[in-house]
């Protein structure tokens, strides 16, 4: 009778042990954003771009529903999906916020910064973009964040290019993001630009590792700029079977 008793006690305690393993595996894995509750397909397609829209009022809500539109090709391609999209729009002038990381399970805004280009991209405004090795310009397009390292840069991120022609040899370039001392409003009052780089998307060096150390690990990051050739042969703002959530 005793032995009955403490097996099924031992028994119990096992499959609880489980349940509970289980659940935390289940809220560790990223959920797909578009099928995450509040921002279900039964809901208006455009909720999750209202609300991101709301979450960064200084951001351009084309510029986010292009973003998504991305994201949304990508995971219908089978890529897993990622908790945080950060978007930086390089139509905008150096000297102002143009990167925004958000939570695409919250829909909460974790960081608006500023955030340098490449030094053969232009001064304070972007002009020039470029996928090839050498050039110092930035690239354009969907990328994924892989993993962290200390180089010259000091604490940085490795980024793959997911774009054929615009921004697939991110590795081969060493695009990677950074955080650099050059990028200082005080030093771009005296230079009339903000310190660029040689190519990679570079910010404050005293948020860089928040900001890494949330964006890395398998995240989509996107790059825009309205470069016609891009938005007319993006593969992933192109795409027949996502969701089209904003005009290019």
């Amino acid at each position: 009778m005793l032995y009955t008793i403490l097996k099924g006690l031992l028994f119990s305690a096992c499959f609880s042990l489980l349940f509970t393993l289980n659940a935390a595996a289940a809220e560790d894995r990223p959920a797909n954003p578009f099928s995450y509750a509040p921002f279900s397909k039964n809901q208006p397609p455009l909720a999750l771009l209202n609300t991101l829209s709301r979450a960064a009022p200084a951001a351009n809500p084309k510029v986010i529903g292009l973003a998504l539109s991305a994201l949304d090709c990508a995971l219908t391609q089978g890529m897993s999906p990622a908790r945080n999209l950060t978007v930086i729009d390089y139509s905008l002038v150096s000297t102002k916020p143009r990167l925004w990381v958000f939570d695409l399970v919250t829909g909460k805004l974790l960081f608006q910064e500023l955030v340098a280009h490449g030094m053969n991209t232009g001064k304070n405004f972007a002009r020039n973009f470029s996928n090839t090795y050498g050039s110092r310009q930035t690239s354009l397009g969907l990328f994924r964040t892989k993993e962290t390292y200390v180089g010259a840069n000091g604490y940085s991120l490795r980024m793959e290019g997911l774009e054929d022609g615009f921004n697939d040899k991110a590795m081969e370039r060493a695009i990677v993001f950074h955080g650099a001392d050059y990028v200082d409003l005080k030093l771009a009052k005296k230079l009339g630009h903000l310190g660029r780089s040689h190519g990679c998307p570079a910010v404050r060096r005293g948020v860089a590792r928040k900001v890494i150390d949330t964006i890395k690990g398998e995240q989509f990051l996107f790059s825009y700029y309205p470069d016609q050739q891009w938005l007319a042969k993006s593969q992933f703002l192109n795409c027949a079977n996502s969701q089209r959530w904003a005009q290019k």
